[in-house]
């Protein structure tokens, strides 16, 4: 946190900002649409997975706090498993937990590196929604305007 408040060159102590960090995961939102989306795949039998990176007890409570939790067949958290994306074995693993295959998945995220070009170095196919995180070379499989179009996917 010291280096984020140099970066950043935010007034305020790194304690401070970490205490803030710490009450805002009380007051997360699920993106718009989200559980809609997850319990209609659910209701297809579709195997949902979660990988994401940061730590265990943040991550876990962001879910909660969305009520995704239990729209979730698994979730990979990179503190948890001590990989994070987009190294190549934190895919694998979760690919492997769900009992599925690439061929089979598709790996849907905002992050053009980490959801983007990390899983297609598996041979996951890669649907990006673009949130403000731009594109910089990466190739999604499809682009969404929306999450809904998950539902869409082949």
């Amino acid at each position: 946190m010291p280096l984020l408040v140099e970066e950043l060159g935010l007034s305020c102590f790194a304690a401070d900002l970490l205490t803030h960090y710490d009450t805002a995961l009380d007051h997360a939102q699920a993106m718009p649409h989200a559980a809609e989306v997850l319990t209609e795949l659910r209701r297809r039998g579709v195997n949902i997975g979660v990988v994401t990176n940061g730590w265990e007890d943040a991550q876990t409570r962001c879910l909660a706090g969305c009520d995704l939790s239990d729209l979730a067949d698994d979730v990979v958290i990179s503190e948890a498993v001590g990989l994070s994306k987009p190294d190549p074995c934190i895919y694998h693993l979760a690919l492997k937990r769900l009992g599925v295959t690439t061929a089979h998945s598709w790996f849907v995220g905002d992050s053009p590196r980490n959801d983007v070009w990390g899983p297609q170095q598996v041979g996951m196919r890669a649907a990006y929604l673009p949130t403000g995180h731009p594109l910089n070379g990466e190739r999604p499989d499809v682009t969404l305007t929306d999450l809904r179009d998950v539902l869409n996917l082949p």
